[in-house]
C-alpha cells in the first residue's frame, strides 16, 4: 500500500515519468519486505531452544520460553525434586515387647501393596536384611496419611500422626523420640496394631548436591522460592534450612497442591512449579510454567512445560536466564527490524530526491532488505554463546 501510494503521489505531483514511479513503487516494495520481522522472533526462540537441549533442557513450546522470563516465584516439590527421591531407613523404634524384626517385618508386609517412595524404603530395607514380608488382606490407601490394611488377621495402620489421630491412636509414649526424629529432619512413620502404637521408623531422603546453589541463584534474580510437600512441618522446616529455602507448605494433600499454586498466582505472581511425582502433574499443570525433573514419571513429564534430562536443579535458574537472553535478543531484532523500516522506506519513496538526492535504485533496496535478514540471523545465532548456571 506504501509503495503503491509513492508511485501514485509522486505522479500525481508532477513526476511524470513512468520509470521514476515505477523505481519509487519496486524500491518501496523490495526493501519494506517483512523478512526481518517475520524471521525475528522465530529463529531467536529456535536457537534458545536448541541451546537449551545442549545443557539438558529441554523447552516443548516457545510459548514456554518465553513465558520463563517473566517468573518471579518458584514452587520446589520436595521428595524427587530437592531431594534424591531415594528415601532410606534410618532409625527403628519399636514400643512394648516388639522387636526391630518384627516391626520391620509387620510395616514392610503392610506396605506391600504401595508405591511411595517411603514404602518403597521399607520394602528395600527389609529385603537387604532377608526379613520375611507376608501377604496382606483388606489393603487401603489413604492418600497423603498411609495406608490400612490385614496381616493375619490383624489389623494394622501405618502412616502419619494425623492418621494416628483419626483412628485413635494414642502416641504418648512414643512422642519425644518422634519429636527428636522429626528435629533431624528425618520423616517418621507410625506403626499400629488394632489401635495400639507398636513403633516408629524414621526414614530420610539425600539432598541433592546440585539444590542449595539452585536456590541462591533463583534469590539472586530476585525470585521467591517455596517449598511444598506433604511431609510434617519439622521434617519439611529441616530441608529448607539445608538448601536456604524460606517459605514452606508442609503437610500438604496430594490434591491441595495445584491450589497453593494457584493460590501465589492470585497474589499477583507468576508462578513456575518443579515436580516429578504423578501428584506433582495438577500443579505443574496449573503454574505459569510446569518444570518437570526427567528421571519423574511420564504424567509429570507429560504435563510440564519444560523437562530437566540431567535430573539437575541448576536447570531451573539456567532455563529463567536462558529466557531472559532469549526475549532480550528478540527484541533486539524487532527494534532493528522496525528501525530498518522506519528509515528505509520514506528513502526508497524518493525522500532524498526531493532534496536533490539520489533516488534509491531496487537493487540496492534488494541488498539492503537481505542484510537486514542477515543482521537479524547473526544476532539470534549470539544464543549460541549463551553459558548455563554452573
Amino acid at each position: 500500500l506504501i509503495a503503491l501510494v509513492s508511485a501514485l503521489l509522486w505522479f500525481i505531483f508532477g513526476q511524470k515519468d513512468i520509470e521514476f514511479c515505477l523505481t519509487i513503487f519496486i524500491s518501496v516494495l523490495v526493501i519494506a519486505c517483512p523478512c526481518a520481522l517475520g524471521l525475528a522472533t522465530p529463529t531467536a526462540i529456535m536457537v534458545g531452544s536448541g541451546k537449551g537441549a545442549e545443557n539438558g533442557i529441554l523447552i516443548k513450546s516457545g510459548e514456554a520460553l518465553e513465558a520463563a522470563h517473566k517468573i518471579n516465584a518458584v514452587v520446589l516439590d520436595k521428595t524427587g525434586t530437592i531431594t534424591e527421591g531415594h528415601p532410606a531407613v534410618t532409625d527403628i523404634i519399636p514400643c512394648g515387647s516388639i522387636s526391630e524384626k518384627e516391626l520391620i517385618a509387620a510395616a514392610a508386609s503392610a506396605e506391600k501393596n504401595s508405591e511411595h517412595p517411603l514404602a518403597r524404603a521399607i520394602i528395600s530395607y527389609a529385603k537387604q536384611h532377608e526379613i520375611e514380608i507376608k501377604d496382606v488382606n483388606d489393603f487401603t490407601a489413604v492418600p497423603g496419611h498411609g495406608i490400612k490394611t490385614k496381616i493375619d488377621g490383624e489389623e494394622y495402620t501405618i502412616g502419619n500422626k494425623k492418621l494416628m489421630s483419626e483412628n485413635g491412636v494414642n502416641l504418648w509414649e512414643i512422642e519425644e523420640e518422634s519429636d527428636r526424629l522429626s528435629s533431624q529432619g528425618k520423616t517418621t512413620l507410625y506403626a499400629a496394631k488394632s489401635g495400639k502404637i507398636i513403633g516408629i521408623i524414621a526414614v530420610a531422603d539425600t539432598i541433592k548436591a546440585s539444590a542449595a546453589k539452585a536456590v541462591k541463584y533463583l534469590h539472586d534474580m530476585g525470585i521467591d522460592v517455596t517449598m511444598i510437600t506433604g511431609d510434617n512441618k519439622k521434617a519439611a522446616d529441616y530441608v529448607a534450612s539445608q538448601v536456604g529455602i524460606k517459605h514452606v507448605i508442609a503437610e500438604v494433600l496430594p490434591e491441595d497442591k495445584a491450589g497453593k499454586v494457584s493460590e501465589l498466582q492470585s497474589q499477583g505472581k507468576k508462578v513456575a512449579m518443579a515436580g516429578d511425582g504423578i501428584n506433582d502433574a495438577p500443579a505443574l499443570a496449573a503454574a505459569d510454567v510446569g518444570i518437570a525433573i526427567g528421571s519423574g514419571t511420564d504424567i509429570a513429564i507429560e504435563s510440564a512445560d519444560i523437562v530437566l534430562v540431567r535430573n539437575d536443579l541448576l536447570g531451573i535458574p539456567t532455563a529463567i536466564k536462558l529466557s531472559k537472553s532469549t526475549m532480550r535478543n528478540i527484541h533486539q531484532n524487532l527494534g532493528w527490524a522496525f528501525g530498518y523500516n522506519m528509515a528505509g522506506i520514506p528513502i526508497a519513496a524518493g525522500l532524498l530526491s526531493i532534496f536533490g538526492g539520489p533516488l534509491l535504485s531496487p537493487m540496492i533496496a534488494a541488498a539492503a532488505m537481505s542484510l537486514s535478514s542477515v543482521s537479524v540471523l547473526l544476532n539470534a545465532l549470539r544464543l549460541k554463546r549463551f553459558k548455563p548456571l554452573k
